[in-house]
């Protein structure tokens, strides 16, 4: 079973890195204003609360969400969002998180290959998530679509670069 031992320093970072990043990369294609970036905001922290309650949940995931509530592993994700995202425009966040992501693919099939496919599950439906928890397009939540299409086009870069099915 992979865990964070299984990982570099740098590597670990990557690979909590990836999932802050499944979110913001829905949330940078079709960005919804204040309310729905807090609603997917949200639907990101969720997802990361829910795996530490899931008791299918593999060593990995929980490894991950464990840093995610310590001090230092949220700073070390804060640090690494900061750099991979400094200076981008608007349009190269998305292109960002789907080069991190699919970095991050990589190291799990190389590192984890057991738990590979689980792990980017995972990333996918935290996405998936993100995706559907602010409607798109509506006038104060009403009346949008539930994923806009540039999400539904994003989830599909997402799944690619995870090399999984959309």
């Amino acid at each position: 079973m992979a865990n964070k031992q299984s990982f570099t320093a740098e590597e670990w970072n990557k690979i909590l890195e990836s999932v802050a990043l499944a979110g913001v990369a829905v949330t940078a294609a079709d960005p919804n204003g204040l309310l729905g970036t807090f609603k997917e905001s949200f639907a990101s922290a969720n997802a990361v609360i829910s795996a530490k309650k899931n008791a299918e949940a593999s060593d990995l995931v929980k490894a991950v969400v464990a840093d995610f509530e310590s001090s230092e592993g949220r700073h070390r994700i804060r640090d690494a969002l900061k750099a991979r995202l400094a200076g981008a425009k608007p349009g190269d966040v998305s292109k960002r998180c789907l080069d991190a992501l699919s970095e991050a693919s990589s190291l799990l099939d190389a590192k984890a290959p057991k738990e590979a496919a689980a792990f980017k599950s995972w990333l996918r439906a935290i996405s998936d998530r993100v995706a559907e928890a602010a409607s798109e397009g509506g006038v104060l939540g009403f009346g949008g679509a539930k994923v806009s299409d540039k999400e539904k086009a994003t989830l599909n870069d997402i799944a690619k670069a995870l090399g999984i099915a959309a």
